[in-house]
């Protein structure tokens, strides 16, 4: 019996006899709210648990022969598709004029309504020399530059063109471009420009650089598929000139990443950085207005793995949180009790006075 007794008095947990026992309004209150607090609680801590957070780790880029993926999505409001090139240059010598593979070009009204729309699937490849708007032609070679014209001149009759866009610039046509471009992985630029025209054909349009306007507006611009919390720095950036001209030019730094789900699924993507710089266009420039966008690739690649917190990490603070809300409460019904006890009693005392 001796060794029952010392096991009884180890119990933490001792119970009152019944009749020491009371029940309370006020410790109905109390319990009432502690239960409250205390399901509030579970739910948050549980939707603490299910949640997922991110952690960042940094390497270096071991990537090799991979092509880049640039995703476009832009608006020019002051110039008709039948100008706009897209072109694109690398530091291995590479150029391509006209690159309109993936690329399509949606013809816009003066009220940003679509009237038409142009997709081209065959890469088109030319010589940048012929192609070089860097200076405003010369009449003694006019029979030369009749004939470029008709080599270059977007498979149309020049005249018809030069007629065309004129048209559309006068009924306040614009052009939106979307599409991918997929480009080797180097760093390099491609801008969105008239230089795709024959330098003839430019001049008859726009009688100078000075009239071409490359107001625009990027609706996404990023080099992959988006993870969540992803944020493209250019996304809704609008740049409108107004009497005047010139030359922007978005300098970007492009950090490879891997995003890893917590399904163990990995997504190979990039993120950037980007700075902006604008060149206004002179009456005596040598240069054709652009919208440049020129990268480069960093070294190190950043890997975004989702986790989620363990489940004896979970319980523990469960345990806490209900526990400490449960001695809370007990704490709180005792003063309660104490209180109206003492109110009790007072009250008492001065009605046994009179």
């Amino acid at each position: 019996m001796g060794r029952l007794q010392v096991l009884k008095s180890l119990d933490a947990f001792p119970r009152a006899e019944e009749h020491l026992l009371q029940k309370t309004q006020s410790g109905a209150v109390v319990s009432i709210m502690g239960l409250v607090i205390m399901a509030t609680l579970f739910v948050h801590e549980l939707k603490y648990y299910l949640a997922t957070y991110t952690v960042h780790q940094m390497s270096v880029d071991l990537k090799r022969g991979e092509t880049l993926p640039i995703h476009i999505n832009m608006t020019f409001p002051a110039l008709p598709c039948e100008v706009l090139s897209v072109d694109a240059i690398d530091m291995s010598g590479k150029h391509e004029v006209d690159l309109d593979t993936n690329i399509w070009k949606l013809r816009l009204n003066n009220d940003g309504y679509i009237i038409g729309h142009e997709f081209i699937s065959d890469l088109v490849e030319k010589e940048h020399e012929s192609h070089k708007h860097g200076s405003n032609g010369d009449k003694s070679n006019h029979e030369e530059s009749s004939l470029e014209v008709h080599a270059h001149g977007f498979g149309k009759d020049p005249e018809k063109m030069v007629k065309s866009v004129k048209q559309a610039l006068a009924d306040g046509e614009g052009c939106q471009v979307y599409g991918v471009l997929d480009v080797q992985r180097v760093a390099g630029n491609f801008h969105i420009s008239v230089h795709g025209l024959n330098i003839f054909v430019a001049q008859q349009i726009f009688e100078g650089a000075m009239h071409v306007n490359v107001s625009h507006e990027i609706h996404d611009l990023s080099f992959g598929p988006k993870y969540p919390g992803i944020q493209n720095p250019l996304d809704g950036t609008k740049r409108i000139l107004r009497d005047a001209s010139g030359t922007f030019k978005y300098y970007i730094k492009i950090v490879p990443t891997e995003y890893r789900y917590i399904w163990k699924e990995v997504l190979p993507t990039n993120q950037f950085s980007v700075t902006e710089y604008f060149v206004p266009m002179h009456e005596f420039d040598r240069t054709w207005p652009a919208v440049y966008f020129l990268y480069d690739l960093s070294p190190i690649t950043v890997t975004i793995k989702e986790e989620r917190r363990s489940f004896l990490h979970f319980l523990t603070r469960l345990c806490a949180v209900l526990g400490g809300t449960f001695a809370l409460t007990g704490m709180l019904d005792r003063w309660m009790y104490r209180l109206l006890e003492a109110i009790t009693k007072k009250h008492s005392s001065i009605i046994g006075k009179f």
